[in-house]
């Protein structure tokens, strides 16, 4: 395999004409959440909305679309059929079918649980969504074993794992991922026509032909949640008009600069999920400045 190009800066900013409307800035939809796991989904909808994305929907089962709605009230809900564990059932297919044409930009499986229900409908997305998906959290958990559908996708695909969820998706173990980040990265996406965000210290964001290494985030962003709202950035802004790999890599350097400044004004052991949402604005303003 050739040696990626490496990117040391991040890729420049979203357009963001003056005369811009809501239809302007793309229309995203975010898939997940579950019994006791509204809070994860809820997190991606405010990490997509502080993106600069114009409208973002949440696909989430129906006991818990009030709650989720009353989360993050600039979002808008769909209700989605329930199994009896409060999983959104493998009939729902159909109800997202019918919607998926309207969005710009997808991203699944932050809080989805897990359920064989569940599995056949990730891999129905994962292979006939036409936009550019973004895989995380138990989207990346239900397809760990379903490896033969990687190249199978009807459009772009980013990976969001982290190690533990990057050693299931290449039946490894944590320690070998960490030992050989980069490379096995390269690797993976290469191999598989994917963007692969591998998350920890050091984030690699590559497709194989590209490199980047994060170096923005802290220790105190090593919180539940966190990963959700750096979902949400990304989705974001690829439903803006970006490109898998620069989103990508915008994306989890936002995310990190957003850590930092959170956490200079309230230390990194007092940091949560909600505060890195909360400081995108003020990212947004150091990079623009």
């Amino acid at each position: 395999m050739a040696q990626p190009i490496i990117h040391h800066e991040p890729p420049g900013l979203p357009h963001r004409p003056a005369d811009g409307h809501k239809g302007t800035f793309g229309k995203t939809l975010c898939i997940g959440g579950s019994r006791g796991m509204g809070g994860a989904i809820a997190l991606t909808g405010q990490g997509a909305l502080r993106s600069g994305t114009g409208l973002v929907y949440l696909a989430v089962p129906e006991e818990i679309e009030s709650t989720v709605a009353a989360m993050e009230p600039s979002c808008l809900t769909r209700c989605m059929l329930q199994d009896d564990d409060g999983r959104m059932s493998r009939e729902a297919h159909s109800e997202l079918s019918s919607i998926l044409g309207d969005f710009t930009a997808i991203a699944m499986g932050p809080g989805w649980g897990q359920s064989p229900g569940l599995a056949d409908l990730a891999k129905e997305l994962y292979l006939n969504i036409q936009q550019t998906l973004v895989v995380d959290a138990d989207g990346l958990n239900l397809l760990a074993d379903q490896p033969d559908i990687w190249q199978q996708s009807s459009g772009e695909r980013i990976l969001t794992p982290h190690p533990g969820e990057f050693a299931r998706l290449t039946n490894s173990d944590t320690r070998t991922i960490q030992a050989s980040r980069q490379e096995l990265a390269c690797e993976f996406a290469a191999t598989h026509n994917v963007t692969l965000v591998l998350k920890g210290e050091g984030t690699v964001i590559t497709n194989g032909r590209e490199l980047a290494i994060n170096s923005t985030g802290n220790s105190g962003m090593a919180t539940g949640g966190s990963g959700d709202v750096l979902t949400g950035i990304l989705v974001g802004l690829l439903a803006q008009g970006m490109t898998p790999f620069p989103a990508a890599h915008l994306a989890v350097h936002l995310h990190g600069l957003a850590g930092d400044l959170a956490a200079a004004e309230l230390s990194e052991p007092g940091l949560i999920a909600s505060d890195i949402a909360a400081f995108i604005p003020k990212a947004w303003k150091h990079l623009r400045s």
